[in-house]
Formats: C-alpha cells, structure tokens, sequence
C-alpha cells in the first residue's frame, strides 16, 4: 500500500525530522510510505497562503486516492478507532495521501477534496509537531493491528 504524507513547510526542526523519520523506519515493508514536503506559500493574507499552498498539495494528489485531511473540524478517533480506519483503508486498495497544512492550517479546497477530515485532538497543534503525531498513531494503529506490544490499552 502506498501512503503518502503531504505537509506544507520544508525546514522542520532536528527533533521533528529526527521522530519522524524513526518512526517512518517502524513502519511495515509492506507500506510504500513517503513524506512530500511543500514549500510554505508567500502572500498578503492566511487566504492567499493558503490558497497557494492548496494549489500545490491538490495538483500532487494522484487519481484516485484516497485523501485524509488532517483538520480540527474532522472526526476525532481513539487509537482503536484510528486502527480499524487503517483496516479499512488498506481494504479500499487505494493510494492513501493525508494532508498537513502549514502554519495557517489548509485551505476549504483541500477540506472540500478530502475523502476523510481527521482530527488528532480538539487542541490545536504546531504543523511541525502534526507530523510527529500522524507517524507515530499510523505506527501505533498498525501494531494494534499486528497485536505488537507497542500498544498498551
């Protein structure tokens, strides 16, 4: 299965690029995953940002895939719920591409071209530390899926 991280911002803190990236290592060999990084757009407003760094992560989007936008308007799961919309995404047989917004969050466009919004928290997150989460509960949803000790309910 393919999944992909599109995230808006390319200069990421040695912390976050050093969690992600031991956490993409964790990952099963059977994911094809990558991380995309898009540059942070330039403007007079959020909007215009926004609108910009859409433009980019919409035009990257393959056909076809299924599309998880991470947003605080999105559905909250627990980790058991995030392990059976795993399940479920890997059954549709789809490329999966979540959707990390920049500092200003992502724009209608992206939210409208979304198959799924997905909340991490009612709390609102620095777009850095958003990555850092989304590995690590993929990572943590597949173990509860693959029964590993990782997860401790």
């Amino acid at each position: 299965m393919q999944i992909s991280v599109f995230a808006v911002g390319r200069k990421m803190p040695a912390w976050v690029q050093a969690a992600a990236t031991e956490y993409t290592r964790r990952m099963p060999r059977r994911w094809q995953f990558e991380w995309r990084e898009f540059a942070q757009a330039q403007g007079d407003s959020a909007d215009v940002v926004m609108a910009r760094e859409a433009e980019a992560l919409l035009a990257a989007i393959p056909d076809k895939a299924h599309v998880i936008a991470l947003d605080n308007r999105g559905q909250g799961w627990t980790t058991e719920q995030v392990s059976v919309q795993l399940e479920r995404w890997q059954e549709l047989g789809k490329s999966l591409v979540f959707l990390i917004g920049g500092a200003d969050g992502l724009h209608a466009s992206c939210r409208d071209r979304a198959d799924q919004l997905w909340s991490l928290s009612p709390l609102v997150f620095p777009h850095p530390l958003v990555r850092v989460i989304l590995v690590e509960q993929l990572y943590r949803a597949q173990s509860v899926l693959d029964k590993h000790p990782y997860h401790r309910a």
